[in-house]
């Protein structure tokens, strides 16, 4: 093989990889920002606040239903502790959303047979368990409060506006999506109850009873029972600002007035603004790990013999018990998923590669497991969570994987093979032509790219730094 036909082995696959994960990776990435902006923090905390059964399954039924990318279930799983849900919960959504969903499957079936899915979705599903019960009683207190930390300073927004310091946990808001954030001149306050928003200009106010929000130039107050919303009699008709400025539900300036569809358009574009602001900080997060995997495992796919792989794996001669000879595969197939990987779906390519190799079946399922302990996701985890929290977050994902290759093993010990292998079709990588995934690109290629330019214009806009 000459270089040209090896660069051009690589480009295509390559091509081809982005093309299959493209719309998983956006559709997962855009589901967590929405979550992270619709979902309030007493939701999740009721639900997924507590490790047990009944919250174990519903963040494998949420898994099920997002993402099959990994890089896009981090960012779910990071949301979920963001919204105080429980980290065994979190991991539990980790792994369901890159191991039980519907395109892995049809995969599956299509390169290696019926009996893979139904060792995947058995896999799955001891893997969510043992890492809920790893995650409960065996992650040490202080990496998680080393994690928590992270998180917290990570979610702090920098100085913005009126010098106020924001945070996401406090306030989320966009500059240019809250035009009733008006920072008037000469705003004063003398007592520690000073609202967090203040409208209009020469405003005083020297009781505790400060109103949260208050519209208008010239206004006083005296009684501690100042209404909620008060509008001066000094607000000039012509002045632009003062009809932007909404304060409440209800406006007291002697009638009621009740919102109009323009009102409730202006919430549904200011929620989905602050939602592409999540997503554009989270492409500026990860996006250079993403890619990153995804050249990698090209290269590897595009240039490395089918022979290099056997000589990893354990002979079936070699007189070792079948446990032992069982967890060498899984070890081996993790170590081959770390070095190359691009998503769930995609590595399963590589993964009938592996069969074709030797490789047992349960070395297989380790090595498709392991999509969550690549080295472009460790370093998405370190971002997200901090050295010492990703430190025990991969090892107790690494004993439950193993763990879960192991029993997989013995429980499919006795399925003959041979006809499987026989049967395997040839290697195909091409993903393009008329079909589910074209489609879902033609959807999600466009609207990702509105969606993240939209969220850089809002960042920009608050002057938040990545």
């Amino acid at each position: 093989m000459t270089v040209l036909d090896m660069v051009t082995n690589v480009i295509s696959t390559f091509a081809n990889m982005v093309w299959q994960i493209y719309w998983p990776l956006a559709f997962g990435l855009m589901l967590s920002s929405f979550i992270r902006n619709l979902i309030p923090v007493n939701t999740v905390q009721s639900y997924l606040g507590k490790t047990n059964v009944k919250s174990v399954s519903i963040t494998t039924l949420l898994g099920m239903m997002s993402s099959s990318c990994s890089y896009a279930a981090a960012s779910l799983t990071h949301t979920l502790l963001q919204k105080k849900a429980t980290l065994a919960n979190s991991m539990a959504l980790l792994v369901a959303s890159t191991n039980l969903i519907v395109e892995m499957f049809i995969v599956l079936v299509a390169l290696l047979g019926w009996t893979f899915m139904w060792g995947e979705i058995v896999g799955g599903l001891i893997l969510i368990i043992t890492v809920a019960l790893l995650f409960q009683h065996f992650y040490p207190k202080s990496a998680l409060e080393s994690l928590q930390q992270h998180i917290q300073t990570k979610a702090t927004n920098p100085d913005m506006g009126c010098g106020m310091d924001m945070s996401s946990g406090s306030m989320d808001m966009t500059a240019k999506t809250m035009p009733e954030m008006q920072c008037g001149a000469d705003m004063k306050h003398d007592d520690k109850a000073m609202p967090e928003m203040m409208c209009g200009a020469d405003m005083k106010h020297d009781d505790k009873a400060m109103p949260e929000m208050k519209c208008g130039a010239d206004m006083k107050h005296d009684a501690k029972a100042m209404p909620e919303m008060m509008c001066g009699s000094d607000m000039p008709k012509d002045n632009k600002s003062s009809t932007e400025m909404k304060c409440g539900a209800e406006m007291g300036c002697g009638a009621n007035m009740q919102m109009d569809m323009a009102t409730e358009s202006k919430g549904l574009k200011a929620s989905i603004n602050k939602a592409a602001s999540f997503f554009q900080m989270d492409i500026a997060m990860i996006g250079k790990e993403i890619a990153i995997g995804v050249v990698v495992s090209s290269i590897i796919i595009a240039l490395v013999p089918l022979d290099f792989w056997r000589t990893l794996f354990i002979s079936n001669d070699a007189n070792l018990p079948m446990w032992l000879h069982s967890a060498l595969d899984v070890v081996i197939g993790i170590f081959v998923a770390m070095i190359a990987y691009v998503c769930s779906v995609g590595n399963l390519i590589l993964a009938a590669a592996l069969w074709h190799g030797g490789i047992s079946f349960g070395g297989v399922i380790g090595f498709i497991l392991a999509d969550v302990l690549t080295i472009p996701m460790l370093k998405v985890y370190k971002n997200y969570y901090g050295a010492k929290a990703t430190k025990w977050i991969v090892l107790l994902l690494f004993i439950a994987i193993l763990f879960t290759g192991i029993m997989v093993d013995l429980i499919f010990s006795n399925i003959d093979w041979s006809a499987s292998k026989a049967a395997v079709r040839q290697l195909n990588t091409s993903g393009f032509g008329l079909n589910s995934t074209t489609i879902l690109n033609f959807i999600f290629i466009p609207l990702s790219i509105w969606f993240y330019f939209t969220g850089k214009k809002q960042n920009t806009g608050m002057d938040m730094k990545m």
